[in-house]
């Protein structure tokens, strides 16, 4: 018993416990052959035992009526149940089939062996064994859910037969015993078969059942809805999320739900227009590949967006796949928004307003009437970002932008081109007079005060503008058109406004070469260091040679460092074109005697490059000139921005050695507090200074900017010296150190510099020399 319980044990383990369940199901699913079998039986028992007399076997009668019974009343029982057999009940039950199989089957044994071996009577003989074979046989298509227990039934029963048929003697009984020894193993291979193929059967059946669940559970958590639909528009398959979607009733899936139902109930529950359920219908009963897009208002002015997609099936039938697309055309508008207009003003930007520019202009009517398009500069605009922030300066292009809305017309078209620009397209005008009318107001308006957080911020506005013609087609050339007209009244003092005109294409022409030019020129290295001495007042000699730059263009003749720096700096050429004058500098600074400095000035754009340190010290190494031989002129704009990154190089340059002196001092905000808070060395005070110098008021200025700077430790400067009085009053307090200009030379080669500082460490006195009488003039610049 314990090889029996460890057997079935091992074959729970091979199969699954659903197929384990299904298996003992099949013993109780068929009673009548095991009532048909049990009644045989008995008859045939009690004819046996009446017929022979044998009184064993009367008691091999009870107990075959009585087990017989039982089984019948256990089978009675389980169909009762009316619930599938669970998994955690099937031993139970099995254990249960197996006890009353056995004990039938020992009892028909017994009363087998008792009616061959007990009398010789041949009818008995007859009945036992045909109706012991036939129970036997009938039993392997009742038991072959569990084969092991009909081997015990064929053990059992058929076991003691076949013996006593064997013992009884007779050749022709032998014979038959061993005859039924074959047909019994016959009967449990096809028993061991039949469980096989039921087994298959149910393994292919839970596979299927699997693959169902599966595709159900898929089905069903797709974030798309989905119908099928057969080749005669009934619904086959709907899943949960169209149901959602269309908030339809799970019941209405039925074999006889059409298309058009579906589509009725979804109109019923508002989830789509009744303007589109025709087309949808037709997607359906045309069974072609094709998209629908439903718009249906949702509330909030907002529109929920759906997209039936049509897919034909082999055979016939449609698939509907039902995605809601609102979030996705909402992010597309939002994207396409922020694509064609300003995120911070909300002002269509440069590309939505191109486009707009170029419908209008592409209108081939001929009845066109004149526009204008006014290009518009905030002036002051970047002074406001640098003092008082970005988010204050964005708030001014919010405010900008309102002033703008509110003077114009509905047919006007506006938009932000960037940064502080913004452009106007002003339709269907009369004259020029209508659009300078609007420049005026537009400039006037801009320029009143903005209160900003308890600031109030003033700024102007400057604006070119260009009229258009019946022959304009391109929204570009208007733009470039204004653009120039806007620079020429930057050029004119801002706050105002200009016309296009033809020769400022000119002008920008002439720009653009010479900006070709002044690349190929730094690439060749076409320009010349020229070189204008300062001079030592106490010492009568040269102590310090300020560098400047000098270009002698083969056509246009010398081109004033006023002209190139300005373009080199909007053309980002200054760090390159800085870099270049700072190292042939020091170069040329070895030639001259050891105690006499370079100074290079450095413009706002150059200093503010971030590698301004590593240029100073590439310099000096390659040079080899010592860093105190080197002196950085800057102007007051390059401390107004970014003052503590500033105050840090100029920390570090002092800190290496080289000398800091502060340029042209007096022309721009003159803050005393640069003297105070950063690393000077010198301080050069701007010719300008010495306009009405004969006069007391002029003077006492200048030596009192002189004498505070040397008090404070500093060098002291004058620049633009041209006669010997004005050099007189400068030096005659002492608080002037040194002194530049055309009294002791004007800027001058290298090579001419060197013989100049050949004299002045020499046996002349510069200074001295100069003040006696002599006077250089002008023209030897």
């Amino acid at each position: 018993m314990q090889l029996v319980a460890s057997k079935r044990a091992q074959n729970a383990k091979d199969i699954s416990p659903s197929i384990y369940a299904a298996l003992v199901d099949s013993l109780f699913t068929n009673p009548v052959p095991m009532l048909a079998g049990a009644i045989c039986t008995t008859v045939a028992a009690i004819l046996t035992a009446y017929k022979t007399g044998n009184v064993l076997l009367w008691p091999c009668a009870g107990a075959i009526i009585l087990i017989g019974a039982a089984r019948s009343l256990d089978m009675h029982f389980y169909l009762r149940r009316k619930v599938r057999l669970k998994p955690s009940e099937a031993t139970y039950w099995e254990v249960r089939y197996q006890i009353g199989a056995v004990l039938y089957a020992a009892a028909q044994g017994v009363w087998c062996a008792v009616t061959l071996l007990g009398s010789d009577d041949p009818v008995a003989h007859l009945l036992c064994t045909t109706v012991t074979i036939g129970h036997i046989a009938a039993g392997s298509g009742r038991a072959y859910g569990r084969p092991w227990i009909f081997h015990l039934q064929i053990l059992l029963a058929c076991g003691p037969m076949s013996v006593a048929l064997a013992l009884h003697g007779d050749p022709y009984y032998i014979s038959i015993a061993i005859l039924n020894g074959v047909f019994f193993y016959g009967l449990k291979f096809i028993a061991e078969r039949l469980q096989r193929m039921f087994v298959t059967a149910l393994l292919a059946s839970e596979r299927e059942a699997a693959l169902a669940n599966r595709f159900d559970t898929a089905l069903n958590n797709m974030p798309h809805g989905l119908c099928m639909f057969d080749a005669d528009r009934h619904l086959l398959v709907m899943n949960n999320r169209f149901s959602e979607m269309m908030r339809l009733s799970p019941d209405l899936v039925a074999s006889s739900t059409l298309a058009s139902d579906v589509i009725s109930a979804s109109v019923a529950t508002g989830s789509i227009p009744p303007t589109d359920a025709l087309a949808l219908v037709a997607g359906i009963e045309q069974s072609r590949k094709t998209e629908i897009i439903t718009l249906q208002p949702s509330g909030g002015g907002q529109e929920r967006a759906l997209s039936w997609t049509f897919q034909p099936m082999p055979g016939g039938g449609t698939v509907v796949l039902l995605e809601d697309i609102t979030d996705r055309r909402n992010a597309a508008a939002r994207i396409n928004h922020m694509a064609r207009f300003d995120e911070l003003t909300g002002l269509p930007n440069r590309v939505s307003f191109r486009d707009e520019i170029e419908r209008l202009l592409s209108d081939d009517d001929g009845q066109r009437a004149t526009g204008a398009l006014l290009f518009i500069d905030l002036d002051q605009f970047k002074q406001v970002n640098d003092t008082l922030g970005h988010p204050t300066g964005d708030r001014l292009l919010c405010m900008v932008a309102d002033r703008l809305r509110e003077i114009l017309r509905r047919d006007d078209f506006v938009a932000r081109f960037g940064g502080d620009e913004f452009v106007v397209f002003q339709r269907d005008i009369t004259s020029k007079e209508n659009a300078a009318d609007l420049a005026r107001r537009i400039v006037d308006r801009l320029s009143e005060r903005y209160q900003i957080d308890h600031h109030l911020v003033e700024i102007g506005a400057s604006i070119g503008i260009v009229m258009t013609s019946p022959t304009d087609r391109s929204a570009d050339t208007l733009l470039k058109n204004a653009d120039m007209a806007l620079y020429r009244a930057k050029a004119d003092g801002r706050g105002t406004f200009c016309f296009f005109r033809e020769e400022m294409a000119e002008t920008v022409e002439a720009r653009r070469m010479l900006e070709l030019d002044l690349r190929h020129a730094l690439a060749h290295e076409e320009f010349e260091l020229y070189f204008q001495p300062l001079v030592n007042l106490k010492s009568g000699k040269i102590s310090t040679c300020e560098t400047l730059l000098r270009w002698n263009h083969p056509e246009r003749g010398a081109v004033s460092p006023a002209d190139i720096i300005p373009v080199a700096e909007e053309m980002g050429l200054i760090a390159d074109l800085g870099r270049w004058i700072l190292r042939k500098a020091c170069m040329e600074c070895m030639n001259w005697p050891d105690n006499v400095r370079v100074a290079v000035n450095f413009s706002p754009h150059q200093f503010h490059q971030r590698d301004v340190l590593t240029e100073v010290r590439y310099a000096l190494e390659v040079s080899g000139l010592p860093a105190n031989r080197l002196e950085i002129e800057i102007t007051e704009s390059a401390l107004l921005r970014n003052t503590e990154w500033v105050h840090d190089v100029l920390v570090k340059l002092a800190n290496a050695g080289v000398r800091i002196s502060l340029d042209d001092f007096g022309t721009g905000y003159s803050s005393l507090s640069y003297l105070h808070n950063f690393p000077l060395h010198k301080v050069k005070i701007d010719r300008s200074f010495l306009e009405d110098l004969h006069s007391d008021r002029p003077l006492t200025l200048l030596r009192g900017v002189a004498r505070l700077s040397a008090e404070l430790g500093m060098s002291v400067v004058v620049e633009g010296i041209e006669t010997s009085k004005q050099l007189e009053l400068v030096a005659a307090d002492g608080t002037v150190t040194e002194a530049q200009g055309f009294l002791f030379s004007p800027p001058v080669p290298a090579l001419q510099l060197r013989k100049l500082l050949s004299a002045s460490h020499g046996r002349h006195d510069l200074a001295k020399g100069i003040g006696a009488g002599s006077q250089p003039s002008r023209s030897m610049a």
